[in-house]
């Protein structure tokens, strides 16, 4: 209780600090801007991984039948500046690992990065008529109140949604937990394959949406091992032992999701978004010469940085495989927008 009390004092200021600035964007003080095509938000109030990439991917998916879409993320990690068009053969120095992992997987789809969300919009929407955007999904842009949507999604993790609400760096958050009345849609992510009504339950009476808010809730589902470098040996798929190396948020539902399968005998996790090192690489070399029989997984985002290494080894490009994964609605409508 004394620490819960000390902790609230301490992050008075910042609660201060967001109070008075959706108070100004609620009230028209600070000015958002409005587009005339629609324009699709997808984010969180939390720190950690609720499953941006895969959701927005998702829509991606449901979108390009019917519209040329665009995706606008800020390029988190990127060690560039300003605009820039994702290509096939960028970096992620120079767009992030995200937005390179989107633009690859849907090449017809225009991918970009800057981290002034009007500003990215105004030079996607001068694009040539050919390529110019008819919706656009702002990755990551909940908290951004400088562009008002058309539709504001907000995603919240099931497995920690009914943890108490405190702000960062004492809590997950980084946005007030009241400013989930802005979203039309909520997702709650990362569900089990099957949800009790009770636990369904519990989750929308925490929650405490408006009858005008949507909710869906959605979950994970793993694809087939793919190879990170070309030449790899999909032989080693059928190890029973595996190294498992991430640099992700919330490493645990992959490590869960292979241990039926597999017995992890190295673990190495990094934080989010992390950049490779020489040294970093040479000890994957190591840890995979001490254990010749096993494979390597990693994330999808993972490979995207790794694959971009020149120092592993031979026989680490052999064995080393990503898992994909898609997002799944459960008991919803397959069209969400």
């Amino acid at each position: 209780m004394k620490k819960f009390f000390i902790n609230n004092i301490l992050l008075l200021p910042y609660l201060i600090i967001l109070k008075i600035r959706h108070y100004c964007y609620d009230n028209g003080i600070f000015k958002s801007r409005k587009f005339d095509i629609p324009i699709i938000s997808i984010g969180n109030i939390a720190i950690g991984g609720t499953g941006k990439t895969p959701h927005t991917e998702y829509f991606i998916k449901q979108l390009m039948p019917t519209h040329k879409v665009a995706v606008l993320s800020r390029g988190y990690g990127r060690k560039s500046r300003g605009f820039h068009l994702v290509q096939t053969d960028s970096t992620v120095r120079e767009v992030g690992d995200e937005p390179l992992q989107m633009k690859r997987k849907f090449v017809d789809v225009v991918v970009a990065v800057c981290e002034k969300r009007v500003k990215g919009i105004e030079l996607l929407l001068a694009l040539p008529d050919e390529v110019r955007p008819t919706v656009i999904i702002l990755d990551d842009a909940f908290q951004h109140r400088k562009v008002t949507p058309s539709k504001n999604i907000l995603l919240v993790d099931y497995n920690t949604m009914l943890e108490p609400g405190i702000l960062f760096p004492f809590g997950r958050l980084r946005d007030l937990p009241e400013q989930k009345r802005r979203a039309d849609m909520v997702i709650v992510t990362k569900c089990p394959g099957e949800i009790s009504p009770e636990e369904r339950f519990i989750r929308e009476q925490h929650l405490k949406l408006s009858k005008n808010q949507q909710l869906a809730f959605s979950t994970l589902k793993y694809g087939d091992p793919q190879s990170v470098f070309e030449g790899a040996d999909r032989r080693y798929i059928y190890s029973k032992y595996a190294i498992l190396i991430t640099a992700v948020a919330n490493p645990k539902p992959l490590q869960y999701q292979l241990l039926p399968d597999y017995k992890i005998i190295e673990k190495m996790n990094f934080r989010d978004h992390h950049n490779f090192t020489k040294v970093e690489v040479h000890k994957i070399n190591r840890k995979l010469a001490k254990n010749p029989k096993a494979v390597i997984f990693t994330t999808e985002k993972d490979a995207q940085r790794m694959m971009e290494k020149t120092k592993f080894s031979k026989s680490v490009k052999e064995r080393l495989f990503y898992i994909p994964i898609e997002v799944a609605f459960i008991n919803e409508n397959a069209e969400m927008l």
